[in-house]
């Protein structure tokens, strides 16, 4: 059953081995993530299944990695930390054997394909309570955004079926164009982007954030909608409300972290 859902960013910087220079800049994110953190272990999670848009993304079909332990480490960013983690195969094969009898392509990754960091950013505060919590770690596509929200109510599905408990990670940052100096160069876009997108997400309108004006969500430069739009699909059978815990961007990237209460 779903007992967790949330959204969270996955800046490198919070990785104290990376960042500790930093965490005065961003310290709301830590704070709200610690506190992800500390809800996760209260629930006793069994399985974290967490949407990437940093994996192998392949244009017309959902990814899953399938290796039985899934590892990664930080070494594009000149820093030792690593993970490995028992993957919970049997939960991601039923979620690709449904989505795929249902018309959404979905496929698994290679086996030797590393985690990335926009799974391992959230993990390394959603799992440090909960040392033995097994992942399903998964990619999203460039189908259209339907098509997404009908993957996550296919996730839910499968969820439903199986007496684990379960928490469902949007794993994505919003727009990385918010001051002059960002990754991504500036654009007015940016924020005008993140405050609609939060302010949507707050009022529940769904309809709106599928049908996003594209140009908008292009010239923004994000890269977690399509994780989000996911979440939103699984949720879509329940009755929620959408917490903010905190939105920065010091650094040019919209972190945003929230919760939803089912």
């Amino acid at each position: 059953m779903l007992k967790f859902a949330s959204i969270c960013p996955h800046p490198p910087l919070l990785i104290p081995s990376i960042g500790k220079n930093y965490f005065a800049q961003i310290r709301s994110t830590l704070r709200a993530m610690n506190e992800l953190g500390n809800q996760i272990r209260e629930r006793e999670i069994d399985t974290i299944i967490i949407i990437s848009p940093h994996g192998s993304i392949q244009m017309d079909a959902m990814s899953i990695n399938s290796a039985k332990y899934l590892q990664g480490d930080f070494s594009q960013f000149d820093d030792n930390t690593s993970m490995k983690i028992e993957n919970d195969i049997n939960l991601g094969a039923s979620i690709k054997k449904i989505a795929n009898s249902k018309d959404i392509p979905t496929e698994f990754m290679s086996d030797d394909v590393s985690l990335d960091h926009g799974v391992m950013v959230p993990l390394f505060f959603l799992k440090k309570h909960i040392p033995k919590v097994k992942i399903v770690a998964m990619t999203f596509s460039y189908l259209d955004y339907k098509k997404h929200f009908e993957f996550g109510e296919i996730i839910y599905e499968v969820i439903e079926s199986t007496e684990k408990k379960i928490a469902l990670i949007a794993s994505g940052d919003l727009s990385h164009r918010l001051i002059p100096n960002a990754p991504s160069g500036y654009s007015p876009s940016g924020k005008k982007f993140d405050e609609l997108l939060i302010d949507l997400l707050e009022k529940n309108k769904i309809d709106e954030i599928l049908n996003l004006d594209s140009s908008l969500v292009e010239e923004a430069g994000e890269c977690g909608l399509r994780s989000i739009i996911i979440l939103l699909g699984a949720l879509s059978n329940l009755e929620y409300k959408f917490e903010k815990l905190s939105y920065e961007g010091p650094f040019g990237v919209g972190y945003l972290v929230g919760k939803f209460k089912f």
